[in-house]
């Protein structure tokens, strides 16, 4: 899975959350081992793995989680 920089983040309800803002990735492999969604109006960003990803496309990453589940963690 390839995710790019700029692509909509949405919840696994359809809320949107934000954009994809910047990778971190695997200094050996290149993997991507997080990603940065910048978050609107001054909300706190979130930090995400792949694993939190259900589909990705170019232009939309549909995560596996809801929002409040990612605020309980």
């Amino acid at each position: 899975m390839e995710l790019e920089f700029k692509a909509e983040v949405v919840d696994r309800n359809g809320e949107v959350l934000g954009t994809v803002d910047h990778l971190v990735r695997d200094a050996w492999s290149g993997e991507i081992r997080k990603f940065m969604v910048r978050r609107k109006d001054m909300q706190e960003d979130l930090f995400l793995s792949p694993d939190d990803v259900a589909k990705a496309t170019k232009t939309k990453i549909t995560l596996n989680v809801t929002l409040e589940e990612l605020h309980q963690r």
